[in-house]
């Protein structure tokens, strides 16, 4: 896998850890092995810039997930399909504020938010109740297992 990860946000994001989060979350949704996924953290003004450009939405967010090729998670005897996943856009401020009112901190929340990017990079949304249940308990099996795996 091709996993970029880019730190514009001033904040010193760990992006060793992004990528092997990221690989990770990949891995156990059977994305192909050579796909590609760029994750970018940045200011909040070049994210409420993002925001209001693409989604019409005005201010800040937390994150913003652009998919490319229309990758879906694979099955466990499928080949999965190759190409290119798509950008994150993360606001490590956002994340560091929302964090601290959840009470798990910065680095949890950048973790919650790449898993839930990632997610929706691979079609998953959270607009109809039955969506939001399917997505929000992925996102919390995937995070379960990736703290249960970690040694940092």
């Amino acid at each position: 896998m091709s996993i970029e990860v880019l730190d514009e946000s001033g904040h010193g994001v760990d992006v060793r850890r992004l990528s092997t989060l990221s690989r990770f979350v990949m891995d156990r949704m059977h994305v192909h092995p050579q796909a590609e996924l760029c994750i970018k953290a940045v200011d909040e003004a070049t994210i409420a810039e993002l925001n209001e450009q693409w989604m019409d939405k005005e201010g800040p967010t937390d994150v913003l997930a652009f998919p490319m090729d229309e990758l879906r998670p694979g099955l466990v005897d499928e080949e999965p399909e190759e190409g290119v996943l798509g950008d994150l856009v993360l606001c490590p401020e956002i994340a560091r504020r929302q964090g601290e009112t959840a009470g798990h901190g910065t680095v949890a929340e950048i973790e919650l938010l790449t898993v839930h990017g990632i997610l929706h990079l691979l079609g998953y949304d959270h607009a109809e109740p039955e969506e939001h249940r399917e997505m929000f308990g992925l996102q919390d099996e995937l995070l379960a297992a990736w703290r249960a795996t970690d040694d940092a």
